[in-house]
C-alpha cells in the first residue's frame, strides 16, 4: 500500500489558555495521497484554516501528529521546518502578499534568495517560472502596477519556483471576477493534473471545491462529511 504524502492523526489545536481557551480542531484524522487536489470547506470559525496552517507547518498542533512522506514533522527543529516549508510547498492566498514597490521579478524569486540561491540562477529560474504563467514580459515591473488577476499569476509562479510537492491556495480567487477567477483556477489544476502538484485548497466556493479529486468538510473543529468527486 502507497503511505499518503501527508498523514494527520488526533490533530488538535487550542488557542490561549484557561476559561478563553479555544479549541480549533478537536482530534481530525486526513490523509491526503501524492497528486491528490483536496478542497476543505466550512464556515468561518469550523477551523479550516486552522488546519491548512498545520498541514502547511505554518504552525504546531497543540497535540496530534502531521507526517510529511514519512517524516514525523514534530521531530523537526525550526530550522528544519522552514526549510521543509521552503522547499515543498508554495502558497497562494487570496491577499497576494507581494511587496507592491518591488519588481514582479523579486517578489517571485523571494523564496530562492530565502533559500541562499544566487542572483543569477535566480533570475534565470524567475523568468522561468513567470514564462509559465505567460507573465516574463512583467518581469521588471512593479507589483503593485499590475491587474489583480496578473497579480495572483506572479503569487502561482512565485509558488512554483522551488518545484514544491503541494500547493496550498487559501481562497485564491476570493478577490477576482468571475472570468479572471476561472483562469486561475484553471491554471492551479493544470498544474495539478499536468505536473503532479498536490492542491490543498480552502474555500467557501462551491464550485472551485466540485473540480477537486475530495471534498473535506470542517465544523466545529472535526470534519463532518468527505466527497470524493465523481469524475
Amino acid at each position: 500500500m502507497v503511505s499518503p504524502l501527508l498523514s494527520v492523526s488526533n490533530l488538535h489545536k487550542t488557542y490561549g489558555s484557561g476559561p478563553s481557551a479555544f479549541e480549533a480542531l478537536k482530534g481530525l484524522d486526513l490523509d491526503i495521497a501524492e497528486g491528490e487536489s483536496i478542497a476543505i470547506i466550512g464556515k468561518s470559525g469550523s477551523g479550516k484554516s486552522t488546519l491548512m496552517h498545520l498541514l502547511a507547518l505554518l504552525d504546531r498542533p497543540t497535540f496530534g501528529s502531521i507526517v510529511l512522506d514519512g517524516t514525523d514533522t514534530s521531530r523537526l527543529s525550526a530550522k528544519q521546518l522552514n526549510q521543509t516549508r521552503n522547499s515543498a510547498f508554495g502558497f497562494v492566498f487570496q491577499q497576494f502578499f507581494l511587496n507592491a514597490q518591488a519588481s514582479v521579478l523579486d517578489n517571485v524569486t523571494l523564496p530562492l534568495k530565502i533559500a541562499g540561491v544566487g542572483r543569477r540562477e535566480r533570475t534565470a529560474q524567475g523568468i522561468a517560472a513567470l514564462a509559465q504563467l505567460e507573465l516574463d514580459d512583467k518581469a521588471g515591473n512593479r507589483a503593485n502596477d499590475l491587474s489583480g488577476g496578473q497579480k495572483q499569476r506572479v503569487v502561482i509562479a512565485r509558488a512554483l519556483i522551488n518545484q514544491p510537492r503541494v500547493i496550498f491556495a487559501d481562497e485564491p480567487t476570493g478577490n477576482l471576477d468571475t472570468a479572471t477567477g476561472t483562469v486561475v483556477e484553471d491554471i492551479l489544476f493544470d498544474l495539478n493534473r499536468r505536473r503532479g502538484i498536490n492542491l490543498v485548497v480552502v474555500t467557501h466556493d462551491e464550485e472551485l471545491a466540485s473540480r477537486c479529486d475530495r471534498r473535506i468538510y470542517i465544523r466545529d473543529g472535526l470534519i463532518a462529511a468527505r466527497e470524493a468527486v465523481a469524475a
